[in-house]
């Protein structure tokens, strides 16, 4: 445990830090705390983009998490994810297990009125087809 959390009450636990988060939530934005829960082998939402960043971590399984721009990453119970919203498409976030559920939580900063999601046509996926990193 680092010094800065030397303080804490046993059993409460810093997952992630996001330094600078601020400056990344746009003027006005509510905060919405969102549970995804995905059946065994759920491929999730088709690839779309939120509507300003989301900060979370999975609570249960794993995830086949795939932002624009990074290679896709399984995600364990545990771990926590970021992702900026905005024009940054999320292609992945399936269950990767076939005989488990799968589950997150994340906190999304958005607009009021706002979806939480939108889903990416498949002429906008052509044309940025060049920003999505692949597995070697």
């Amino acid at each position: 445990m680092s010094a800065e959390h030397a303080h804490l009450h046993p059993g409460v636990e810093v997952i992630a830090t996001l330094p600078d988060a601020a400056v990344r939530i746009p003027a006005g934005a509510e905060a919405r705390t969102v549970r995804v829960t995905l059946a065994p082998g759920d491929p999730g939402a088709p690839p779309h983009r939120h509507p300003g960043p989301l900060f979370g971590y999975v609570s249960e399984g794993e995830i086949l998490f795939e932002l624009e721009g990074q290679p896709p990453r399984v995600l364990k119970a545990g771990d926590a994810l970021f992702e900026p919203g905005g024009d940054v498409i999320h292609y992945q976030g399936a269950n990767n297990l076939p005989d488990a559920q799968s589950q997150l939580v994340v906190t999304m900063f958005a607009l009021p009125g706002t979806p939480v999601l939108t889903v990416v046509s498949a002429e906008e996926l052509a044309e940025r087809r060049h920003l999505r990193v692949t597995q070697p």
